[in-house]
């Protein structure tokens, strides 16, 4: 039976339009198959709409900010409304700054070089690598893994009333875990932090995708996200909120954009006079076609209606989790337990197999596209799962030949482009894999698991 029989009579929008819904790829076993994408975690496919709204500018593409010709006008005036469109998208208040970066990774290592020098920082241990990382030049507080969301907020109050409470501080926090797809309580957080005199930033790289963020309503300090996850291709991010810090540091990047007057002194030397809107930390000339395709998906997420996609993508992670709870075998990880709200990202292990050879399997076999490894947050993925922190085990490169236990998941992501069929398709490949086993040979080659073409069938 369907794992979509018992809501086939649900009223729920359709899959949004998105690139490479007719793509179709070959078997190892012969014949292909449309490519069924559930790696929207990693990068999202594009949106028609986003697609389209970019080939009708690209022809009129132009230098921004710096020239006197129409199309550049035409360029800089799309580029700056694409700034709006992300602010009114996000909910920014009055005075907030919108600064467009190439990813998440890059927004947070930008707010990581412009907080205070004596800040002190607290991130979560569950954090993705890009929240983990950056505060290198800060005082560094790691919290544990919280196993409830009262307890996460309990554990930062514990540690921030344990700080200095004269010096800055800062609280980093996901809005969904890019793991467990589980949601963390970022109102309480900020409502922790500010009560102790810190700040936060909110990771709403895998949120925003999937649900509203109003900065706003949240009462963060700052939000960063991703255009590759958002539904828009071509590399750029966003870190949006307070101003006075970014401009009050030195320029992330120092250029040609983000000088507002440039002198040499009489001792040979050069003064700058930086700018203090957010072309301070916009050097170089800027990725306007990546700017746009994030203005484009956040209209095309918000005439969609965040209702109607949360409501399908339930759905869809409904099906899921109860398709997988059918199989003894898989073990679905999660810090929060079964019923914690989450949204289209969800991370297993099954029994008597390496991650990466199932992983591989599901690709070459059934045409689906997930992810194995520890997705770039080790020290929660060894948490979920159980192992000491100093075991052996690499984000997609499993030490583990196929058929041997590996210190990595598989991770299975969707969202508002993801068709029925392919959580269907997904759902009997699991059950199919674990009762019969692979029809294929594989090994492992370049630190991955592949089909071996030389092998016979099994």
């Amino acid at each position: 039976m369907s794992v979509f029989t018992a809501a086939a009579d649900q009223s729920l929008c359709a899959p949004l339009p998105v690139l490479g819904k007719d793509v179709t790829v070959p078997l190892v076993t012969g014949g292909e198959v449309s490519y069924a994408a559930l790696d929207y975690a990693a990068s999202a496919p594009a949106l028609q709409r986003v697609w389209d709204d970019v080939a009708a500018y690209a022809p009129y593409y132009g230098s921004v900010h710096r020239g006197a010709g129409y199309l550049s006008q035409l360029s800089t005036d799309l580029f700056e409304n694409s700034r709006a469109t992300v602010a009114e998208f996000l909910g920014c208040r009055a005075g907030d700054q919108v600064i467009f970066t190439r990813s998440t990774t890059d927004s947070l290592n930008l707010l990581a070089a412009v907080v205070p020098a004596d800040c002190q920082v607290f991130v979560y241990e569950t954090e993705h690598h890009a929240s983990l990382l950056p505060w290198r030049d800060a005082r560094v507080t790691y919290l544990n893994a919280p196993r409830t969301p009262a307890q996460a907020v309990e554990t930062l109050e514990r540690a921030l009333a344990e700080r200095d409470p004269y010096g800055p501080a800062l609280v980093c926090v996901t809005g969904a875990s890019n793991v467990t797809g589980e949601l963390w309580p970022v109102k309480e957080l900020a409502a922790a932090a500010h009560a102790h005199g810190a700040r936060i930033v909110l990771d709403a790289a895998q949120l925003a995708p999937h649900h509203p963020v109003d900065i706003a309503e949240l009462d963060v300090d700052w939000v960063a996200f991703s255009g590759h996850k958002l539904y828009a291709p071509f590399g750029s991010g966003v870190l949006a909120g307070r101003a006075d810090w970014l401009q009050e540091a030195e320029p992330y990047l120092a250029g040609g954009g983000a000088s507002r007057k440039v002198a040499r002194r009489t001792d040979g030397g050069v003064d700058v006079e930086w700018h203090s809107t957010a072309a301070r930390h916009e050097a170089g000339s800027p990725n306007v076609i990546g700017v746009y395709s994030i203005a484009a998906a956040c209209k095309a997420l918000t005439e969609a209606g965040f209702d109607n996609l949360v409501a399908r993508e339930q759905y869809l992670v409904d099906a899921v989790r109860t398709g997988l709870a059918e199989v003894p075998e898989v073990k679905v990880l999660s810090l929060f337990g079964d019923d914690a709200p989450r949204v289209g990202v969800i991370s297993f292990v099954v029994e008597g197999w390496n991650s990466s050879h199932f992983a591989a399997a599901l690709s070459a076999e059934y045409g689906i596209g997930v992810r194995d490894g520890l997705f770039c947050a080790h020290p929660l993925v060894r948490t979920l799962l159980g192992s000491d922190p100093q075991e052996v085990g690499e984000c997609g490169a499993p030490e583990a030949e196929p058929g041997e236990r590996s210190l990595n998941a598989i991770r299975v992501s969707f969202g508002a482009g993801t068709p029925d069929e392919h959580i269907e398709r997904f759902v009997r490949a699991v059950k199919e894999l674990v009762s019969e086993g692979a029809q294929w040979k594989y090994r492992t080659e370049d630190g991955r698991c592949v089909p071996d073409r030389g092998a016979a069938q099994l």
